[in-house]
């Protein structure tokens, strides 16, 4: 049986600034990507391994679209965003960036469905 460690402070508190940094980054809409540079994207989360050599970037597009395509787009350009963080982030090394499509939202709407369904199903009819 594996244990899971949690995060460490200092992962947290990179993964933060990565962020912050990226979602500034996208926010200023510099990449010379298209598609990048025309989309509202949310960085929701970074998780930064316990080395800090690499970082999970999740995102989401607004709207949920062109997911496919951005992830493509993200992934073209992660050197460039790669340079972006190095030069804001004040550690020596900085993370190689991989981006992947935060499914929680997703996933939370799946369940909050589910439970309505089941509620209305369990909720007596007027002509009982």
């Amino acid at each position: 049986m594996t244990k899971k460690v949690s995060p460490s402070q200092r992962q947290l508190r990179v993964g933060e600034e990565i962020r912050h940094i990226l979602a500034e980054t996208l926010f200023l809409r510099h990449s010379g990507d298209p598609l990048l540079d025309r989309s509202s994207i949310t960085v929701t989360e970074v998780r930064v391994s316990p080395d800090l050599q690499n970082a999970t970037v999740f995102v989401v597009p607004l709207g949920g679209l062109h997911v496919p395509e951005i992830l493509a787009a993200l992934k073209d350009k992660s050197k460039y965003f790669r340079k972006e963080v190095a030069h804001k982030l004040k550690t020596r090394i900085t993370p190689r960036l991989f981006f992947q499509a935060d499914l929680s939202f997703d996933e939370a709407s799946r369940i909050e469905s589910l439970l309505k369904t089941i509620k209305a199903k369990n909720t007596p009819s007027e002509e009982d």
